[in-house]
């Protein structure tokens, strides 16, 4: 063949399209169905071939093709209309935020996450806590937040996943082409990329800017591959989650040093800044080292400021999803940095070492010690949070511990399929896309007749049937599958058998093969000629989780087995849009995690709001979205120490709702085929869900609960040119050197701790002695704290203040209170003191109490 030379086209957009590309390069159009739908329809076939991408179909597309459209009056129109709501999405200042917080409007909230999921064509998230970073994104745009986002743009993203023929997963990574994807580069007055700087271990690694623009709201990307580093440091930003902990520790690095300093050469002045996850936490110590620099002031003053300014959301409760560095490797990346905070060495190691492991440096922790207000994702893993880091403010009670919850949501548009959002416009009020957490709204699902409902439900279900019919099939003849086996696939997924959808990451804590524990009982379930049951898994297992690997090859070998073949499928490369065709399209989403380690979840949100029904363990956001009336529960909050007997009562709980309740009310059937009884729950599960998972109403609470207040908080320090923060680290400097002399007496001529009886509603009279040596009694709050008596223990303790009554002696303070219990039992009470200064950011912030 001879030489040639390469040419690459790109299609003129006509002047009447102009507009396609403003949109192809802003993820509004990944939840608005419409915008979607112009792209698709102006060439279906290459829209599929180039995976849904805008970016590439505008770049590829057939001149012809485009005119083709230019000509159709029914397409213009429709364009139209598209670019007509973008531009008004994008311009419109009546926003949540304006009308709410309008006094803040100048304020700027800045996001720092490692990974952000908002579409398969931007394939730079691993799972659920990309998911939710991607749509907290997507509500402050709607809400109008004045928001930045901030993360790493890895250039071959998270790992393609295959399923070989054996059943092992195989990883592939491919390089992501930026020119293709709308990903738009940042440069300086000069036209050349913006690029800041960070040193690791004694060298100095530079990072290119990216933009994405998702709604109103700007994600800033860093990316090592410049010409300015050496081949390996190019390569530190090429993976999410890959690497080792030396890569991870650099990656993390850039992230949160970095994305300061890229805020920094933005000219972006942050206010409040959100680490969602650990990752970023070295943001908080770059805070501080910019304030030092800049004024001139204290590492504790600097470290007020931050903690004021700084929210932190922690998304898990197993260890591997809580980074830790060896000191050494600590000592390595920061020998030189903690000097630039005015910190010795044992003071700066300080700030993440979580007690009880000497050795290692928490990211975790250092998030929790940098930021003054904090939230686990659910109700039930805000309550294990303050279990696990209960160690960090000894001394308090579990229940005391500051960290807060705010449940996890979706964002409702993304993951609606166009489908049920057509119902949902034919039978709601007309504004309801602009109400989505107004309960009342959704009440309006009762009047969609059951036929409508379930002939919906149906279509999508064959359309995720074909779906998956595709993948395999090309699964299959990848992995030589005989051809006779590849087309029998068109018999074997049934869209008239209760399908079961199981997609999520292969963490091994997820029990994907817990519905294997009695294959016997499995097997007769499934094969019920009456009552055909098949269940569809997908998801991929992290590169280096070798026992995750292994599940994804129990799986694999079960369904090639007899009396499972055609019944259990496993669907390699889960991603956002095979996540989307499931959550769409099967009749029960089942969730069935070790108990309690699921902090949250949302795929069984993004199920109900279409109206599939969530069957799931009482953990993460199920324990209270679960009414009784929209789903079913696996098991019971039991706890269990031993995990075998745990698999084995939850394993029965799962086959016995099945059979007992699941599978006979759907093959109910009336006499037009409709099971109405399915459909109610259907009815239920989107009515009781959607407008209380959603990430409106998180991102809602997160304004009003951590942003608003840091907001106010910083506020009154810049009023007070910051002599709110100089008074408050002098305060507390002058505490915790005083504190070891602070004692507390109970007076036993008054109760003190005597035991005692006396009659509901009877008032009792408490009073405990305080020697405060150097502290004065303005500094403490003296409190009682009491509850009900279990396991000889206090549980449920409340605390009331106690009255100062008079000074007895030199430092020593007498207090007293009453207290009256109106149910009868066995209560328990005991005294104690803590710290107060009116300008802490919550009662706890020094992590200083004494007992009586």
């Amino acid at each position: 063949m001879h030489k040639f030379g390469r040419i690459k086209i790109t299609t003129a957009i006509p002047g009447s399209h102009s507009g396609l590309k403003d949109l192809a390069y802003n993820l509004w159009w990944t939840w608005n169905s419409e915008a979607i739908d112009l792209f698709r329809d102006i060439d279906l076939v290459l829209w599929e071939k180039l995976d849904r991408n805008p970016v590439r179909l505008l770049q590829e597309v057939s001149r012809r093709k485009l005119e083709e459209k230019q000509a159709s009056p029914e397409f213009m129109e429709r364009y139209e209309k598209v670019m007509k709501d973008f531009r008004h999405y994008l311009s419109d200042e009546d926003t949540w935020f304006r009308r709410n917080c309008p006094q803040y409007k100048d304020e700027h909230i800045v996001y720092f996450a490692a990974e952000y999921g908002f579409h398969e064509v931007l394939p730079v998230y691993s799972g659920g806590l990309g998911i939710l970073s991607g749509d907290h994104c997507k509500s402050a745009s709607d809400l109008g937040l004045p928001f930045t986002a901030v993360g790493l743009l890895y250039k071959q993203g998270y790992f393609e996943q295959r399923i070989n023929a054996e059943g092992w997963q195989e990883t592939q990574y491919f390089s992501l082409n930026y020119s293709q994807l709308p990903v738009i580069p940042v440069t300086d007055d000069a036209g050349k990329p913006l690029t800041i700087s960070v040193e690791l271990a004694n060298r100095t690694v530079f990072a290119r800017i990216w933009r994405i623009d998702v709604g109103r709201v700007k994600l800033y990307l860093l990316d090592t591959d410049v010409p300015e580093n050496n081949a390996y440091d190019r390569s530190l930003t090429e993976r999410l989650y890959g690497g080792d902990r030396e890569t991870r520790i650099q990656q993390e690095i850039i992230l949160g040093i970095g994305g300061i300093r890229a805020l920094d050469a933005l000219g972006i002045k942050g206010t409040v800044f959100h680490m969602n996850e650990g990752h970023s936490a070295f943001m908080g110590l770059e805070l501080a080292r910019k304030l030092i620099a800049e004024r001139n002031i204290p590492f504790d003053e600097a470290r007020e400021i931050v903690y004021s300014s700084s929210v932190f959301t922690t998304h898990t409760p197993v260890p591997a999803g809580n980074d830790v560095f060896p000191l050494e490797m600590v000592d390595r990346y920061f020998c030189r940095y903690w000097e630039q905070l005015g910190l010795q060495r044992h003071e700066f190691i300080r700030l993440g070492l979580k007690p009880g492991d000497p050795d290692n440096f928490n990211m975790t922790v250092l998030a929790l010690n940098m930021s003054g207000r904090r939230n686990g994702v659910s109700a039930l893993h805000g309550a294990v949070s303050r279990n696990i880091f209960n160690c960090i403010w000894p001394g308090f009670h579990e229940d005391e511990v500051p960290i807060s919850h705010i449940t996890n949501g979706i964002h409702t548009m993304t993951w609606l399929a166009p489908g049920i959002r057509h119902l949902f416009d034919k039978y709601f009020p007309s504004d309801w896309k602009y109400r989505l957490d107004d309960e009342s709204v959704w009440e309006s699902v009762d009047r969609i007749p059951d036929d409508e409902l379930w002939k919906t439900h149906m279509t999508l279900k064959t359309q995720m049937i074909r779906c998956i019919r595709e993948r395999l099939k090309k699964q299959y003849m990848a992995n030589g599958v005989p051809l006779h086996e590849v087309n029998d696939l068109d018999n074997q997924l049934d869209p008239n058998a209760m399908t079961i959808g199981f997609a999520r990451r292969f963490a091994t804590y997820k029990r994907a093969s817990l519905i294997f524990r009695d294959l016997s009982r499995l097997e007769k379930i499934l094969n019920n000629k009456g009552t055909p049951v098949q269940i569809i898994f997908a998801g991929k297992a992290h590169p280096a989780d070798r026992p995750a690997h292994e599940v994804i090859k129990h799986i694999h070998d079960i369904a090639r087995r007899e009396g499972f073949r055609g019944k259990i499928f496993l669907v390699e490369n889960y991603n956002m849009s095979l996540a989307r065709s499931l959550v769409h399209g099967v009749d029960v989403w089942l969730n069935n995690p070790r108990r309690p380690l699921e902090a949250s979840g949302t795929s069984g949100m993004k199920a109900c709001i279409n109206g599939v029904v969530n069957f799931s363990i009482m953990d993460g956001w199920w324990c209270e979205g679960y009414n009784g009336k929209n789903g079913w529960v696996i098991g019971d909050d039991t706890p269990y120490s031993n995990e075998h007997h745990q698999d084995d009562a939850d394993s029965k709980s799962l086959y016995e709702i099945l059979e007992r309740e699941i599978i006979p009310l759907y093959f109910n059937r009336d006499e037009r085929g409709i099971p109405t009884g399915w459909v109610r729950m259907m009815k239920e599960s989107i009515k009781s869900v959607a407008p209380v998972y959603g990430t409106h109403r998180m991102v809602k609470e997160y304004t009003q609960a951590m942003y608003v207040p840091c907001m106010e908080r910083i506020q009154k320090i810049h009023e007070s040119d910051c002599a709110l923060v100089r008074d408050l680290a002098a305060w507390k400097r002058h505490v915790e050197a005083a504190w070891p002399h602070v004692t507390l007496t109970a007076n036993e001529d008054i109760h003190g701790l005597s035991d005692y009886q006396a009659f509901s509603d009877q008032e009792i009279r408490l009073s405990v002695t305080v020697q405060l040596g150097m502290l004065a009694p303005e500094d403490v709050k003296v409190e009682v704290f009491y509850g009900p008596i279990v396991n000889n223990r206090i549980v449920q303790g409340k605390s009331a203040e106690m009255s100062l009554v008079r000074q007895t002696d030199s430092g020593t303070w007498h207090y007293e209170t009453s207290l009256r219990f109106t149910d009868g039992g066995e209560y328990g009470y005991t005294f104690r003191v803590i710290p107060w200064n009116a300008n802490q950011m919550n009662k706890y912030d020094l992590p200083l109490i004494r007992w009586v």
